[in-house]
C-alpha cells in the first residue's frame, strides 16, 4: 500500500485529527493514537452497533491504542524515545500546550529533524483569536458559512454537515503528504499549522464574488449556489417529496424545458430569463417549475427524467441514499464479518489499493507492546505504570 512503511503518532481527538489519520492507515501507515486518561472521547458518543459507537469505528479503525501521562517525567521520556522512531506527529491541543509539556516541535526535531509535525486547531497558532476555544458549529458562524446557510424562512439554519472539521481533516492530509514527499527528497521534515477556520475559507473560492468584487454580503436565495437559479434549486413533488435540479448549463435548461413544455412560445420565454444572472429575473422559471413538478409523484418524475439529459436527483433520506445500489458497488458501505457497517475508502488506486482494518483497540491495549519495541523491559514497564506514567 501507498504509506506502507509510515509510522503516525497521533494526540488528536474527536473528528479532523482522527479522519485523517485513519485514510492514513487505510493506505498502509501505522498509526498510533495516544489517548487521554479517559479515551477517545467519541468511544461513548452517539449510537452504538455491537456494543462500539459507530463515530469511533469510523475514524479509529486500523490503529494501535497507548496512553502516556505526559504530565509525568517517565510519560513525557518515554514519548519523546517514541518520537525517534515516527515519520508523523498530529496533536490538536490549543495552542502553546505541548511546548508546556515539553513535546511541542522544536523538542521533538531535536531529536528527530525528520519528524512532519502537524497541529490541527480551531483558529491557528497565530493572530488574536487563537486561543479562543470552538467546535465545528462556531467555526462556521464565525467564518460566514451558517450566515449563508439560510433556511426557507430566511434565517440561518444550524449547517448539518461538520466542514470546518473535515475541511481541516483533507488539509492536514494533503499537507502532511506533500512533506512526506519533500523528507524523502532531503530527509528534513517540516511543522505544519493547520486552522480549520483557514481550511473552511480555502473552501469559497465559488462564492467569493459579492465580497470580493462588491465589498458586500450575498443575499443567500438570489446566489446561484443557494437558490438565485431556477436550474440548480429544490422543488417539491405531488406526493410532499423533493427532487433538486443541479446544474444551471444552458444546454440542461434547454433539455429539460424542450420535454416539459408544451408551448414553444413559453419554452423560449422561460430559456430566456435562465440566460440572466441568478436572482429576481428569474423568479417565472422556479415558479414554472414549482408549478410543474408539484403535479406529479417523484416516482413518476424519476421515470419521466430517466431518459432526459440534465442534472438532477431526488432527495433522498440518509438512510435510503447509503443503501443504493451504487455506493455498495463502490465499495463506499462496507460491511466487516462481524455485521458492522462502515464508511468505505473515497481514494480508490488501481495499483496498491487501500486495505482498510475493521479491527478496533480496546483502550491503551498497545501501551505495553509498544514500550517494548522502545527498549523497555518488563521490569521499567510495570514501574512505570506503578508511577502511573500509563494506565
Amino acid at each position: 500500500m501507498k504509506l506502507e512503511g509510515i509510522k503516525v503518532l497521533d494526540l488528536s481527538l474527536f473528528l479532523p485529527g482522527p479522519h485523517f489519520t485513519m485514510m492514513m492507515a487505510d493506505h498502509g501507515a501505522e498509526v498510533i493514537s495516544l489517548e487521554p486518561p479517559g479515551g477517545e472521547p467519541v468511544r461513548q458518543v452517539g449510537l452504538t452497533q455491537n456494543g462500539e459507537s459507530v463515530w469511533f469505528r469510523n475514524v479509529f479503525r486500523g490503529k494501535k491504542s497507548i496512553n502516556l501521562n505526559l504530565k509525568s517525567e517517565e510519560g513525557k521520556q518515554a514519548f519523546l524515545k517514541l518520537c525517534e522512531s515516527v515519520d508523523v506527529i498530529v496533536e490538536a491541543f490549543r495552542p502553546g500546550v505541548v511546548d508546556r509539556l515539553g513535546i511541542g516541535y522544536e523538542q521533538v526535531k531535536a531529536i528527530n529533524p525528520g519528524i512532519i509535525y502537524c497541529s490541527i486547531s480551531a483558529y491557528g497558532q497565530t493572530g488574536p483569536k487563537r486561543l479562543a476555544p470552538a467546535h465545528d458549529l462556531s467555526i462556521q458562524a464565525d467564518s460566514g458559512a451558517v450566515f449563508i446557510n439560510e433556511g426557507l424562512d430566511g434565517q440561518p439554519a444550524q449547517p448539518a454537515m461538520p466542514v470546518a472539521d473535515m475541511a481541516g481533516s483533507l488539509m492536514a492530509f494533503s499537507g502532511v503528504l506533500m512533506a512526506i514527499i519533500r523528507k524523502q527528497q532531503t530527509g528534513l521534515g517540516d511543522y505544519m499549522d493547520i486552522s480549520m477556520q483557514d481550511s473552511l475559507v480555502a473552501w469559497y473560492a465559488n462564492v467569493m464574488g459579492p465580497p470580493f468584487a462588491e465589498s458586500r454580503s450575498p443575499v443567500p436565495k438570489q446566489e446561484r449556489s443557494w437558490g438565485g437559479s431556477a436550474m440548480y434549486n429544490i422543488y417539491k413533488t405531488a406526493d410532499n417529496k423533493y427532487l433538486t435540479l443541479g446544474g444551471s448549463e444552458l444546454k440542461f435548461t434547454h433539455n429539460l424545458l424542450t420535454a416539459l413544455c408544451d408551448n414553444e412560445t413559453q419554452r423560449d420565454d422561460l430559456y430566456a430569463l435562465c440566460k440572466l444572472p441568478p436572482g429576481i429575473g428569474q423568479d417565472p422559471v422556479k415558479a414554472y417549475f414549482i408549478e410543474t413538478f408539484s403535479t406529479k409523484t417523484l416516482t413518476e418524475w424519476e421515470v419521466f427524467l430517466a431518459d432526459v439529459d440534465v442534472c438532477w436527483a431526488p432527495v433522498r433520506d440518509l438512510n435510503s441514499a447509503m443503501r443504493e445500489q451504487h455506493l455498495f458497488e463502490r465499495e463506499m458501505l462496507i460491511t466487516d464479518k462481524n455485521g458492522n457497517n462502515h464508511l468505505g475508502v473515497p481514494i480508490k488506486y488501481q495499483q496498491e489499493p487501500a486495505q482498510p482494518n475493521f479491527d478496533l483497540p480496546s483502550f491503551s491495549q498497545d501501551t505495553e507492546q509498544v514500550l517494548t519495541d522502545l527498549g523497555y523491559s518488563p521490569d521499567a514497564i510495570k514501574k512505570m505504570k506503578q508511577n502511573k506514567a500509563f494506565i
